[in-house]
């Protein structure tokens, strides 16, 4: 079915968007790591073989690499196996230098730290002795050149490899670094967030009631938390559709989001209930935002149903010293909101 290839292009995203970012290094470095082989050719008077192949490295072979990438089903793995061949080419131009010392040197530094940036340890105990054979095969077959001398005009020309390459690299695990980070935090927030209030969830709720109640042992800092009940929330769902009450559910959100300051808490429970924690806060404040509450709840109007009318029964607690837990002030709060729906619903009842 079409859905299903869907899900697979998106599955493919993440591994794309690395071999795009692989391609756009591999084109930087192959273009720099270019210039020192080609002094160190020049030097030696190199066969016109080996500047073809240069040639074909630094130009052609970084979007064959790209294409093959693109076009695999598993784009990452076939990306991983390119960066092993950069590996054992980059032996080979070692060999090909006869161990010009400088060069080679920048070649093993840069390629060794490029394969542990895209892939680590894993990737890097693969490359290495690729790039161990590459330089081994070929190095015998010219007959073991040994050339290590290294004049300043290929010192010059490492100087580009050496700094805007790293500098490069640099940038790139920078910005990876801000995206996890992001991602993370993005992370966090979905995992303490109810996606149909967009107001913390249950999880982060008892958390920050855990800190509100012992902070008011330690300290005695009152507290007060207010339960609040759609009320008549299953009509309503069966009257005008689950789509309607997903969005008394959101409009109830906002009135709570609205109300709430400072470091005070509305949160989703679950279903119709929600709760917003008052962390500092006497009776007389605490009944005067529990009102507000319900009067805001009242007060609102539905475009799409403009005869739908929503209300909510509230039940208060403060903290107090009667309190051993924070299940014993949740307790008494619940206790107060089921007296809020036996009265009659659409009020305040103080636990």
């Amino acid at each position: 079915m079409p859905y299903y290839d869907d899900i697979a292009d998106r599955s493919r995203t993440p591994a794309l968007r690395f071999v795009t970012r692989i391609h756009r290094m591999r084109m930087l470095g192959t273009l720099l790591c270019a210039v020192p082989i080609a002094s160190v050719l020049h030097e030696t008077g190199a066969p016109g073989w080996t500047w073809a192949a240069l040639l074909f490295n630094a130009l052609v072979w970084p979007h064959i690499a790209w294409l093959l990438a693109r076009r695999a089903r598993d784009p990452a793995a076939v990306e991983y196996r390119s960066l092993v061949v950069d590996a054992a080419a980059g032996g080979v131009w070692i060999a090909v230098m006869g161990v010009n010392l400088l060069p080679s040197a920048v070649l093993l530094t840069v390629l060794s730290a490029d394969r542990f940036a895209a892939g680590g340890w894993r990737l890097l105990s693969r490359a290495l002795p690729a790039m161990l054979a590459g330089f081994a095969l070929v190095w015998l077959l010219l007959g073991q050149p040994f050339a290590p001398d290294t004049s300043l005009r290929t010192v010059l020309a490492c100087l580009p490899l050496m700094f805007v390459y790293q500098f490069a690299l640099s940038v790139v695990t920078w910005r990876l670094g801000r995206t996890i980070a992001r991602q993370n935090r993005e992370l966090e927030r979905a995992t303490r967030t109810d996606a149909a209030s967009d107001l913390p969830n249950r999880r982060h709720f008892d958390a920050r009631a855990a800190h509100a109640f012992k902070l008011y042992q330690r300290s005695g800092r009152q507290a007060a938390l207010l339960l609040i009940d759609i009320d008549q929330f299953k009509t309503t769902n069966d009257r005008y559709g689950h789509g309607m009450g997903d969005v008394v559910v959101r409009r109830v959100g906002d009135v709570l989001r609205d109300i709430a300051t400072g470091d005070d808490v509305p949160a989703r429970f679950g279903g119709d209930e929600f709760a917003l924690l008052l962390t500092s806060a006497d009776r007389e404040l605490a009944i005067s935002i529990a009102e507000r509450v319900r009067i805001g709840v009242s007060g609102l109007t539905f475009e799409a149903e403009p005869g739908m009318a929503c209300t909510v029964s509230v039940g208060l607690a403060e903290t107090r010293s009667g309190h051993t837990t924070l299940a014993d002030w949740i307790r008494d709060a619940d206790a107060a909101l089921y007296r809020a729906k036996a009265a009659g619903r659409d009020r305040v009842e103080i636990g």
